[in-house]
């Protein structure tokens, strides 16, 4: 038996529990041991963590990050990208499939889940996701069984709608031999055009290409009519406009297996960001940063419940890389460090989204997604727990990050709330200074 770790002191929120009271928690051999007051005589010799007034959360989970490794070492690693979840207050995080090679056999979902427990307990727990079609090219399915048994918890060709609706529907049914659900990044790139921002007043006076809103809501409600028709589970992915929220509002009314996810940079920003930041390649990413109704639906349905998860779609890129025009630009920026704060800061703190529904959507919401442990704190459960301070307040500065990656649309934001510890399995893997 482990010296185990008594969390002394805090003020427990765990909605999947119905709890909101002070209470202790008392963390042994990777497992929730016991849960209430007083507990210091029943702890031993466990060691103690001391939260007095701080927020005491099931360890955050995120659905949705890239860690670039394999091939893009340079950008973000595996260790960094844990490391990066961990001072972020992410006790996991799921990792995307668009490396090089990508993730779309066994024997290299096994290496990368072995790259992570060679993390030594230094960050967050990693659980991959393969990759809908061989090498993400929409032609052929990968080998989902053997995806599954490596780890994969989930499928998902990312950035690459799979356009083809006869192998989506094949993917459909194949993944549901292995209860996997296939997450789509929706966008009919035939509407898109990859263009670098949204379609609207703001990409019409700044003289941009830009993507229409029904270049995801199109594409939303061609999968959810395969969906209903095999019976296979849709996630989709950092869904960002009014429109495809109410398809999946709809969807679901029908009965139709369908969850969704979205960023705290849809929740917070519009595309007027990209004119007032002059043209800021931090504000370029895909989905783009949508207009003021788009924002304001998304916010109505954190609160409905439509929405299941807030995710960070972490995607880290090489300074330099970024560091050219607009148009040029990768899409992507890094968001496992910042989620927690700018979501609290924005949106729980003036009172638009409760606390309750704030631990929901970044802990049981994500485990019940993708049907992953944790999301609880309750006895036998998994000790990973996020511990937050409501009141710090911290500059984001890209600087002190520790991902690899730099460019964020919050640089230099103060923000109220921050991580004050992260556990998993019973361990402290990053403490604020």
């Amino acid at each position: 038996m482990s010296r185990g770790l008594l969390i002394r002191g805090g003020r427990l929120v765990d909605p999947a529990a119905g709890v909101d009271a002070s209470r202790d928690l008392l963390l042994r051999d990777g497992l929730v041991e016991r849960v209430g007051e007083g507990l210091e005589g029943a702890a031993g010799d466990a060691e103690v963590l001391d939260a007095s007034g701080l927020l005491v959360f099931p360890g955050f989970i995120d659905l949705h990050a890239h860690l670039r490794e394999p091939g893009r070492e340079y950008a973000e690693t595996i260790h960094t990208g844990l490391a990066a979840a961990a001072a972020g207050g992410f006790t996991a995080v799921c990792a995307m499939p668009n490396t090089n090679p990508v993730v779309d056999n066994g024997p290299l979902c096994e290496h990368i889940r072995a790259r992570a427990a060679a993390a030594g307990g230094k960050g967050a727990r990693m659980y991959p996701i393969g990759a809908i079609s061989k090498g993400q090219k929409g032609e052929e399915l990968a080998e989902y069984g053997e995806l599954r048994e490596a780890g994969a918890v989930a499928l998902s060709d990312d950035g690459k709608w799979l356009a083809d609706g006869g192998l989506l529907r094949s993917a459909y049914e194949h993944a549901g031999l292995f209860d996997l659900a296939i997450i789509q990044h929706c966008e009919d790139k035939s509407l898109s055009n990859g263009a670098p921002m949204h379609e609207g007043a703001v990409s019409t006076r700044l003289g941009l290409a830009g993507q229409p809103a029904i270049a995801e809501s199109a594409a939303v409600a061609r999968d959810l009519l395969i969906a209903g028709l095999t019976g296979g589970r849709l996630h989709v992915a950092h869904l960002s406009t009014a429109q495809a929220l109410e398809l999946v509002r709809r969807g679901k009314a029908d009965g139709l297996r369908v969850t969704c996810e979205v960023t705290p940079h849809h929740l917070v920003l519009t595309d007027v960001e990209v004119a007032s930041s002059s043209f800021s390649t931090r504000t370029k990413m895909n989905p783009p940063l949508r207009e003021a109704p788009d924002l304001a639906a998304l916010i109505a349905g954190l609160n409905d419940g439509t929405i299941d998860a807030i995710a960070t779609d972490h995607a880290p890129h090489h300074p330099d890389e970024k560091a050219v025009d607009y148009e040029s630009a990768p899409f992507g920026i890094v968001g496992l460090e910042t989620a927690a704060s700018v979501v609290h800061d924005r949106l729980v703190v003036p009172g638009i989204l409760s606390l309750e529904r704030f631990v929901w959507l970044f802990s049981p919401g994500p485990a019940r997604v993708l049907g992953l442990p944790g999301g609880t704190l309750t006895p036998g459960s998994p000790a990973d727990v996020t511990v937050f301070a409501p009141e710090v307040r911290r500059k984001v500065d890209p600087n002190r990050f520790v991902s690899k990656g730099r460019s964020t649309p919050f640089a230099g934001w103060e923000l109220q709330g921050a991580p004050a510890a992260t556990v998993v399995a019973g361990r402290i893997v990053w403490r604020a200074e």
